[in-house]
């Protein structure tokens, strides 16, 4: 797998972490089957491009910051800017990832495209409920959506999240860590079971 930990811009694109790579290690084992692949806030590019390099599928990577679109581009990703998932049509992909920002504090200057990678707002979750109410209609049916979630953003607020979306929701990859415990939420929304 690749690294892409020595990429410019450090101060304005969420470099691969221990985050990164649980996701990347939950989408190699659960996507084999997937044809079309989204990776949302790719920021360095990181798991679009070791994904690319696993499955074979097409993987397309998309972030809001032009920074992150330019490091992703860089490894020769196809590359969207926009938020979430707007710039897509619906029922587009076989599986969405996302390492969504999840650290609870308060929200980020608009131009601080580091701190936007990084903070959820007051509950963490702010990102993350936007993500669990847009993305499942990019998915084709059988579509699966990955999403990293931290327990400092409450667990259990986020699976009542999905739930009421109509979405079920598995953890199939965690890691524990002295101040965090870091899930693999794999959602599945009601009409595509």
């Amino acid at each position: 797998m690749s690294d892409l930990s020595d990429r410019r811009d450090r101060d304005t694109v969420y470099q691969p972490a221990e985050d990164s790579q649980l996701l990347l290690e939950a989408a190699c084992d659960r996507l084999a089957w997937a044809d079309r692949v989204l990776d949302v806030g790719t920021g360095s590019g990181y798991v679009a491009a070791n994904l690319r390099a696993s499955l074979d599928a097409e993987v397309i990577a998309a972030d809001i910051n032009p920074h992150a679109c330019r490091a992703a581009a860089d490894h020769g990703l196809e590359t969207v800017r926009g938020d979430l998932g707007s710039p897509f049509a619906s029922a587009t992909f076989d599986a969405v990832v996302m390492n969504p920002p999840y650290l609870p504090a308060a929200p980020a200057l608009p131009d601080d495209w580091l701190e936007l990678a990084l903070t959820g707002g007051p509950s963490g979750r702010a990102v993350i409920e936007r993500a669990l109410r847009t993305l499942p209609r990019l998915l084709r049916p059988g579509g699966r959506l990955l999403l990293v979630v931290s327990t400092l953003s409450d667990l259990d607020a986020v699976r009542a999240h999905g739930n009421r979306l109509g979405l079920t929701g598995r953890t199939v990859a965690e890691e524990s860590f002295p101040f965090e415990r870091l899930v693999v939420l794999e959602w599945t929304p009601a009409d595509h079971s």
